[in-house]
């Protein structure tokens, strides 16, 4: 449910704030005092694309927030993009700035419009007054008959997915042979060239190491020897002088023993001295001087760098593409073995494809039966006496073939006795077209919620657009008891001009447009009871209110109870 719903700076609205609450939430006003600019202001924050022209004149920015009840499934969208989740409620807020660049935030945290767009069907959905039959295209037709039976397209996706991926990499390998043999000339040489060489990984750090003591070998000889001749050989090396050094503190400590310490000092460091001498002269003896081994690791360092340049910055890299590039070949020189096994694989794609969307299919056509016996109801409940049918056609051809099944959804209306059936666009009448957009989505939002009953029901917010212009009298009755009808189910919020359906309302918001310091200011604002009567009343007689449109508005709201 839409619990709050703020605006600042958005086009004429300068601030307004509007607390929702349970049950039908009608929205009145002049003719332009800004009704339907709320319900923009809620297409955005649901993920609508926003302009700079929505930023009042001479603001910054525009920004829109509202507060929603939170649902398991919007809890996780939101944990699925990082965001937390934080109580009960969630808050979206968009700024839109003057410039054209915007900012989007859910529960305080940065967001992205992409998220806005995966919540909307779990927050609210809005039918705006701009749909007409022309609008109401197929793929809005077989949602509305899939969400009425709540179906699921996933098996028949799935299926399409790898139909489809079955099928390109069919027709990849169908290809021209030119192509073919071109590609596989030139994976043949890159396989050759990389094959013998044959790198090893980290092959090159090794030979790097080796290639530096090879290409110092004199320099690491004649520092080992020098080492080993001050260490211990020399007549003046280290050993020597710690000898005797031991011996002048070991006669200290003859006489103090506070030197014995020292003196085991120095016989550690002794044989410290012996080994790191050891370890030099053995060096020495292993340093060899080899021309040919240098060259050898010259060359080879230099093949490597080769490939490194064509194939990867790494040899790991360059081994990868290697690899890589022997699959393909392998798959071109396989390549009547692997079409007859992809036509394979792809006949029982196909099959299972068709299976999926021939269950799906024989779903929907079930559904459609008890939605066009549903809506056909709901229609003539509002004043119109008419057939109605929802036809789904089967289209077996693979060109029909879509990842949301082969059906075509088809709404068809025949609005007097005696004419065919036609598809809605068909129909004339804006008037007609209104109430039975109304109906059909009223059957669709009381069938969904029946198929949900089991579980915990979907608490969307159904936002109505002036959805009934075009309309009065009776007919304006019958649209205000049918919302009424459906707000008992949900929350549903509805712009509206007429005062037979605003007399329906659990809450009554006036939309007002007022001049303050020489500005334009349009303010929202939840109705009493006596003012209710007042602005039913202007509804009726128009800008002057009298005695009798009172105590009509008085009749009209004592009825609707």
């Amino acid at each position: 449910m839409l619990l709050e719903l703020r605006a600042e700076n958005y086009a004429v609205i300068d601030h307004a704030i509007a607390t929702f609450g349970p049950g039908l939430n009608l929205l009145t006003g002049e003719t332009g005092a800004g009704k339907s600019i709320l319900v923009d202001a809620l297409a955005l924050l649901l993920g609508e694309k926003a302009s700079s022209d929505i930023v009042r004149h001479g603001a910054e920015r525009a920004v829109v927030a509202c507060v929603f009840e939170s649902t398991t499934g919007a809890e996780g969208i939101l944990e699925e993009n990082g965001i937390d989740p934080q109580g009960s409620e969630i808050i979206l807020r968009r700024e839109v700035l003057a410039t054209g660049k915007g900012r989007v935030f859910i529960n305080n945290q940065p967001a992205t419009v992409s998220v806005l767009r995966q919540l909307a069907p779990e927050l609210a959905l809005v039918h705006a007054q701009t749909e007409t039959g022309a609008d109401f295209d197929e793929a809005q037709q077989r949602g509305l008959l899939d969400r009425f039976a709540s179906l699921s397209c996933e098996a028949v996706a799935q299926a399409h997915r790898n139909w489809r991926t079955i099928q390109q990499r069919l027709r990849s390998l169908e290809q021209e042979e030119q192509d073919r043999l071109r590609a596989l000339d030139l994976w043949s040489f890159q396989h050759k060239e990389i094959s013998s060489v044959a790198p090893q990984d980290q092959e090159d750090a090794s030979l790097e190491a080796e290639r530096r003591v090879l290409a110092n070998s004199e320099k690491l000889l004649a520092a080992s020897l020098s080492a080993h001749d001050l260490l211990y050989e020399g007549s003046a090396s280290a050993e020597t002088t710690l000898a005797a050094a031991l011996r002048q503190v070991e006669e200290l400590a003859r006489y103090d023993t506070r030197f014995a310490e020292q003196v085991s000092q120095l016989v550690e460091a002794r044989a410290m001295i012996g080994d790191v001498s050891a370890t030099v002269r053995d060096y020495a003896e292993t340093v060899q001087s080899s021309p040919d081994r240098l060259e050898e690791i010259e060359d080879r360092l230099a093949a490597l760098d080769r490939l490194k340049r064509k194939y990867g910055a790494t040899l790991a890299e360059v081994i990868r593409y290697g690899e890589e590039v022997a699959g393909k070949i392998a798959e071109i020189e396989n390549r009547d073995e692997l079409v007859k096994l992809l036509r394979v694989e792809l006949a029982a794609a196909e099959s299972a494809y068709g299976a999926a969307a021939e269950a799906l299919s024989a779903e929907r056509k079930a559904a459609a039966a008890r939605l066009g016996k549903s809506a056909a109801q709901q229609i003539n409940d509002l004043a119109m006496k008419v057939r109605f049918e929802v036809l789904v056609t089967a289209r077996h051809e693979q060109a029909g073939w879509q990842s949301h099944g082969w059906d075509l959804v088809t709404c068809r209306i025949a609005t007097n006795a005696g004419e065919p059936l036609k598809p809605l666009n068909e129909v004339a009448s804006g008037g007609e077209m209104s109430r039975v957009l109304l109906a059909l989505k009223v059957s669709v939002e009381e069938g969904a919620n029946a198929r949900n009953r089991r579980k915990a029901p979907t608490p969307r917010t159904l936002v109505f657009d002036e959805i009934d212009i075009g309309i009065g009298g009776r007919a304006a009755e019958a649209v205000g008891q049918k919302l009424k009808a459906l707000s008992r189910s949900q929350q549903v919020l509805c712009v509206t001009h007429l005062p037979q359906i605003a007399a329906f309302a659990d809450q009554h918001f006036l939309i007002e447009k007022r001049e303050k310091q020489a500005r334009t200011a349009t303010s929202v604002r939840l109705l009493t009871s006596s003012e209710r009567t007042e602005e039913l009343a202007r509804m009726i007689s128009g800008a002057t209110v009298t005695e009798t449109s009172r105590k009509h508005a008085e009749q009209m709201l004592a009825s609707s109870r």
